[in-house]
C-alpha cells in the first residue's frame, strides 16, 4: 500500500510538473499570469504559432502584443518587443506597449473636431489635446471580446457606444492578428459606425530587435520610404505644412542608423519631439506589396520589413522611455530602448482639412492591414 501510494504521490507530482512546464511560452510567459477578471470581463493570454519557429503573444487586455518571438542570424530565440510579464503589471503601470489605439490613433488638437457643421468635444489627457482615444477606457484599455481563437489566428471584437469619450456613432470594431508562413504579424483592422465619425486605428507595439532592452537600440538600420513628412509644434501637433524630408534629420530614405541625427539640437523638429515623434507620408500609396519601413539589428541579424495600406507611419524613438517602467524578466526599460512604427492616417486629420481623411460613414466600412514581417540577413 505504502509503495502504491509513492507511486501516486510520484505521478501527481509529475503531472504538476508538466502542466508548469507547458504553461510556459518561449518567451517565458505564463497564461495563468494574465488570467483575471477586469470592471467584468475576462482576461487571458493567446499564444499564435506559424511553422517556422515564429511566436506571438497577445492579451485581450487592450488586444495588446505582448510578445513576438522570431529566430536571429544565429537560430536563437529573440523576443523582440517590450511588454509586462503578467496583467497586474500593464494595470499597474498604465502603458501602452503593444496595444490596440482608437478610436484615434495619435493627437487631435484641442481635443475637438467639427464634423458636418457640428463640433464635437473630446476627453483631453495630453496638454489640452486628445491623444490615442483620450478616455479612461480607450482601447488600449478595455477587454476585447475573442471572437475567434487558433493556432495562427486570433480575432477580437468591441463595441464603442455612441458618444463614448465624445466621439459621435457607435462603432463596432473587429481587429483580427495572425501568422504568415514567412514570419510575418499581420493585423486586419475593419469598423462599422452608426452616425459620421472620424476613426484611426493602429498598434503601439514597440519594437527591440536586439532582444536586449536593457540598453538602447540607436544603432538599428532605419529605411523609411518616404520623400516627406509632417512638421510638429512644440506640443507635437502638426502645423498642417508637409515638409520634404531631403536634407533633414528626417532623412531616413536610403537608411541611416536610428541615432545618426537624433541629439541634433540645431533642429527643432528633433528639440520639438525630443528625438523622433513625426509622423512621415509613405510613397507605397496604400500598395500593401510595396515596402513601407525596414528596421535591421546588427547584433542580432533580425531585419523588421513593414507592409501597411495606411498613408503614414508615426516613428517613435523611445524619448519618453526613462528606467521607470520594469518589463518582462524584471527589465527596466531605458531611453530609446525602443522603437514604435504606428501604421496611420495623419495626426489631427480632422481639423487639417488638406491631409488624409479620417471620416465614417454609416455606409462605408473602414478597413486598414499592416504586417510586420521578420527575417535575418544570414
Amino acid at each position: 500500500m505504502k509503495t502504491q501510494l509513492s507511486w501516486v504521490v510520484a505521478l501527481a507530482l509529475l503531472m504538476v510538473c508538466a502542466c508548469t512546464i507547458e504553461e510556459r511560452t518561449l518567451s517565458g510567459l505564463r497564461r495563468s499570469d494574465f488570467e483575471t477578471v477586469v470592471r467584468g470581463d475576462s482576461t487571458s493570454l493567446y499564444v499564435l504559432k506559424n511553422n517556422t519557429g515564429m511566436e506571438v503573444c497577445i492579451t485581450n487586455y487592450g488586444g495588446r502584443i505582448v510578445s513576438i518571438v522570431v529566430p536571429d542570424r544565429q537560430g536563437k530565440d529573440q523576443d523582440i518587443c517590450l511588454g509586462h510579464d503578467s496583467l497586474a503589471d500593464y494595470i499597474k503601470y498604465g502603458d501602452n506597449y503593444g496595444a490596440l489605439i482608437g478610436r484615434y490613433g495619435n493627437r487631435i488638437g484641442k481635443a475637438r473636431f467639427t464634423l458636418d457643421g457640428e463640433e464635437y468635444p473630446l476627453m483631453a489627457n495630453d496638454n489640452g489635446n486628445s491623444l490615442n482615444g483620450g478616455g479612461p477606457i480607450a482601447f488600449h484599455n478595455r477587454v476585447w471580446k475573442v471572437k475567434e481563437t487558433g493556432q495562427q489566428k486570433l480575432v477580437l471584437t468591441t463595441t464603442s457606444p455612441d458618444g463614448e469619450d465624445g466621439y459621435p456613432g457607435q462603432l463596432d470594431v473587429e481587429v483580427t492578428y495572425s501568422l504568415t508562413p514567412d514570419n510575418g504579424l499581420r493585423i486586419d483592422y475593419q469598423a462599422k459606425t452608426t452616425r459620421p465619425t472620424v476613426v484611426n486605428l493602429t498598434n503601439q507595439c514597440y519594437f527591440c530587435l536586439s532582444g536586449d532592452p536593457s540598453r538602447d537600440v540607436l544603432n538599428e538600420q532605419l529605411t523609411l520610404n518616404a520623400d516627406y513628412y509632417t512638421p510638429i509644434d512644440r506640443m507635437i501637433l502638426p502645423t498642417g505644412a508637409i515638409a520634404s524630408v531631403s536634407g533633414t534629420p528626417m532623412e531616413f530614405r536610403w537608411g541611416k542608423t536610428v541615432g545618426y541625427d537624433i541629439n541634433r539640437t540645431d533642429n527643432l523638429q528633433i528639440v520639438y519631439g525630443r528625438g523622433y515623434d513625426h509622423n512621415f507620408i509613405l510613397n507605397t500609396a496604400g500598395n500593401l506589396d510595396k515596402v513601407a519601413g525596414r528596421l535591421a539589428d546588427p547584433r542580432t541579424g533580425i531585419i523588421m520589413e513593414i507592409f501597411t495600406t495606411e498613408p503614414g507611419i508615426q516613428f517613435y524613438s523611445g524619448n519618453f522611455l526613462d528606467g521607470g517602467t520594469i518589463g518582462k524578466r524584471g527589465v527596466a526599460y531605458p531611453l530609446r530602448s525602443a522603437l514604435c512604427f504606428m501604421t496611420q492616417h495623419y495626426p489631427d486629420s480632422p481639423n487639417i482639412p488638406h491631409f488624409p481623411s479620417t471620416v465614417l460613414r454609416p455606409e462605408e466600412t473602414y478597413q486598414s492591414t499592416t504586417i510586420y514581417r521578420f527575417s535575418t540577413d544570414k
